[in-house]
């Protein structure tokens, strides 16, 4: 592929047919028969047997971008009946140079009781949380899940604008007027810990 006709690509973004000609490689993956992009960068087409291996790239400085199974941290700052909107600030400890949307839909806020999860009760616009990323089903927009103990709600604020400290998985409480709002809270492992599990 000549320089002319390179192809530019973002994350999630489909490419092409996935068939015994066409198979996915680095910085791709496959899904329902299309192969698309996990990164922000070029396509790349390798020949190898008669099949031909798409592959992308990153040129020069490389772009971090959220893929699927990263720990991210998220502000949330739309809510509805059935999903929340966020803006993605973080991977890891990791700060991003640029925010990402995310979403995060009902289904997906808890594992058990899916069907009586009420949005408004497990967050607020402003929260910062804890969320795994899903497999991409559309471009330029992230699927969040904070079904697991260790994601959810790490930083909150009460309607008077004071911060909020957790008291169990599902309450936080203000630090200034003891008034108690119903959060999906994370789990935080201490740090110290997080490392011995990790060590054995």
């Amino acid at each position: 592929m000549s320089s002319e006709d390179l192809l530019v690509c973002l994350p999630g973004q489909r490419l092409c047919l996935s068939d015994h000609t066409h198979v996915s490689g680095q910085g791709t993956y496959e899904r329902q028969g299309y192969i698309y992009s996990t990164l922000a960068g070029t396509v790349d087409i390798v020949d190898k047997d008669n099949v031909k291996i798409i592959e992308v790239h990153t040129s020069g400085k490389q772009t971090l971008v959220p893929s699927q199974g990263d720990i991210v941290t998220a502000q949330i700052h739309t809510i509805t009946q059935q999903f929340c909107k966020c803006h993605i600030k973080c991977i890891g400890d990791k700060v991003l140079g640029r925010h990402y949307r995310g979403i995060l839909r009902r289904e997906d806020v808890r594992v058990t009781e899916k069907d009586r999860v009420e949005i408004y009760k497990s967050f607020r616009p402003g929260d910062v949380i804890l969320a795994r990323v899903l497999p991409i089903t559309e471009a330029h927009t992230y699927q969040l899940s904070t079904a697991e103990n260790e994601l959810g709600v790490v930083t909150a604020h009460s309607e008077h604008g004071h911060l909020m400290v957790p008291i169990s998985w599902t309450e936080m409480q203000c630090s200034k007027t003891f008034v108690k709002e119903a959060r999906k809270v994370a789990k935080v492992v201490p740090e110290s810990v997080q490392q011995g599990l990790n060590e054995n």
